[in-house]
C-alpha cells in the first residue's frame, strides 16, 4: 500500500475539477484519480503526461457500473483512498418553475443528487478504511442550493438538486463517525457553467476566477478535522456587495 495521499476528483476534465486535479497533482506525495465521462479527454491526457501521479478514470455521475469500476481501479493501483472531491455536476436550464420541464428536474437530480449517492455507495468501504483515519468527502455545492440564503435566480432544477445533495452530506456526517463530510460553495466562478448563469441573470461574467475559487476550496479541505469541519456547508471565502455573495465563513443550509 502506498504512503501517498490518494484523491478522487469527479468532473476533473474541465473547470474547477480540472484545476483542483492540477493543483493537487503538483503537491508531493499525492496520487490523483481524475474522474470524467471521457477519461481520454485531451485535458486529462496532457495532465497525466505532465504528472505521472495522475490517473484518469472513467466516472460518469449516476452510473453505478462506472463508479464501481473506478473504485476498483483505485484499489488496484493505490490500495487505498483518502479524499473524495465530488465536483461533477450540471446546470443547464434556467427558467421559472411554473414552466420548467419535469425532464430538466430529473436530469439535474440524476447527476447532481443521485450521482453523489452512487459515488459514496461505491467508495465508502475503501474511503472509510483510509490509513489516515481522517477520510474526507468534500462535495462542491453552491449557494444556489441554500434555503437559508435563497438566491432570486430561476434555477430550480440546479438549486433543488444541490439542496438535496447538501442533506445527503449531513446524512454521511451523522452516519459515519470517522468521516469528514462537508459541502463547499466555491463562489460564482468563471467557468462554462458560471458563464451560463451570468448570462441567465444578465451580468457580463462571474466575479471570481478559478485560482481564487480553488484556493478557497482547498483551504477548507486541507487540514480538515471531523470536529471543526465535518457536517458543515463552507463558503470558499467571505465576499460582500452582491446578491450572490455570502458574508460568513459558512453558508446557511
Amino acid at each position: 500500500m502506498s504512503s501517498e495521499t490518494v484523491y478522487l476528483i469527479s468532473g476533473a476534465n474541465r473547470g474547477i475539477g480540472y484545476k483542483l486535479a492540477s493543483i493537487i497533482a503538483a503537491r508531493p506525495d499525492t496520487i490523483v484519480f481524475a474522474g470524467a465521462r471521457d477519461p481520454t479527454a485531451q485535458s486529462l491526457t496532457d495532465l497525466s503526461a505532465k504528472y505521472p501521479n495522475v490517473h484518469a478514470v472513467k466516472l460518469t455521475s449516476g452510473d453505478e457500473a462506472d463508479n464501481a469500476a473506478a473504485i476498483a481501479e483505485i484499489q488496484r493501483i493505490a490500495g487505498h483512498l483518502d479524499v473524495i472531491i465530488a465536483n461533477a455536476g450540471i446546470a443547464k436550464y434556467y427558467g421559472p418553475l411554473a414552466t420548467t420541464p419535469v425532464s430538466e428536474l430529473r436530469d439535474h437530480w440524476e447527476v447532481n443528487t443521485l450521482g453523489l449517492v452512487i459515488l459514496f455507495q461505491a467508495a465508502h468501504r475503501l474511503l472509510l478504511a483510509s490509513p489516515t483515519n481522517t477520510p474526507i468527502f468534500a462535495f462542491i455545492s453552491s449557494i444556489a442550493g441554500s434555503m437559508g440564503q435563497h438566491l432570486p435566480i430561476q434555477s430550480s432544477p440546479y438549486g433543488s438538486s444541490k439542496a438535496a445533495a447538501n442533506f445527503l452530506i449531513k446524512s454521511m456526517h451523522s452516519e459515519n463517525p470517522m468521516l469528514i463530510a462537508m459541502a463547499i460553495h466555491p463562489g460564482f466562478v468563471m467557468t462554462e457553467m458560471g458563464m451560463d448563469c451570468a448570462t441567465a441573470i444578465g451580468i457580463p461574467k462571474p466575479p471570481h476566477d478559478m485560482d481564487e475559487a480553488v484556493a478557497g476550496v482547498m483551504s477548507r479541505i486541507d487540514g480538515a478535522t471531523r470536529e471543526a469541519s465535518g457536517g458543515r456547508f463552507w463558503n470558499f471565502k467571505v465576499t460582500r456587495g452582491n446578491p450572490w455573495d455570502v458574508e460568513t465563513e459558512e453558508v446557511p443550509w
